[in-house]
């Protein structure tokens, strides 16, 4: 598929977490140049960028973030004391960043370009187990499993490696990854290897 449109700016806010696309984010904004990011993304109904660091930390200087993100939006706010807001936010797509550069405030911005939308295929018989044990984490979760796209390897594999115990480094090179039956087949490796996949 072709990539994304024209190259655009966005505000940048690398955290210690990967997001994948259709993933949820909840944070709690405090700092100044969040905060007014946040206020503006709200305002004009703007995504933000969320990128793994690469190199500082989420508070104080600016970090160094991975080249390869994801836009977030916001859909759900509340501030429950002056000065802390919460929100949470939605994974769209994926984006490389071109250019960066860091405001006054210590916002970084970038200019980044849209990754393609990777390429979806129905999870095949061979790699069932890993939506079965989706499943089973939701449910145990309390969520609501009822609806959800578990025949797609994109949905699927977004979600596995969402919210399983493995190295943030991986878990950016899965965000990297276009074939999404490809993610499905190095996470169903690592379940199998954990010995975690449903039997039967």
């Amino acid at each position: 598929m072709n990539a994304g449109t024209a190259v655009r700016e966005v505000a940048l806010f690398p955290l210690h977490t990967v997001l994948f696309p259709g993933g949820t984010l909840p944070l709690r904004v405090f700092e100044p140049r969040y905060m007014h990011m946040a206020t503006g993304c709200l305002r004009d109904d703007e995504p933000f960028g969320v990128c793994l660091i690469g190199e500082g930390s989420e508070v104080g200087a600016p970090a160094v973030p991975e080249p390869v993100g994801c836009l977030a939006r916001i859909v759900q706010w509340d501030m429950e004391q002056l000065g802390l807001l919460k929100i949470t936010a939605r994974g769209e797509r994926r984006f490389r960043i071109l250019r960066r550069r860091i405001e006054a405030d210590g916002l970084a911005r970038a200019e980044i370009d849209l990754l393609p939308e990777e390429d979806d295929a129905e999870v095949p018989a061979r790699l069932g187990a890993c939506a079965a044990l989706l499943r089973a984490v939701l449910k145990e979760q309390g969520g609501a499993a009822e609806g959800l796209p578990f025949s797609s390897s994109a949905w699927v594999s977004a979600r596995l490696a969402e919210i399983l115990p493995v190295p943030l480094a991986l878990k950016q090179k899965l965000l990297e990854m276009n074939d999404s039956l490809e993610r499905l087949r190095v996470l169903h490796r690592i379940l199998a290897v954990q010995e975690l996949l449903p039997s039967g």
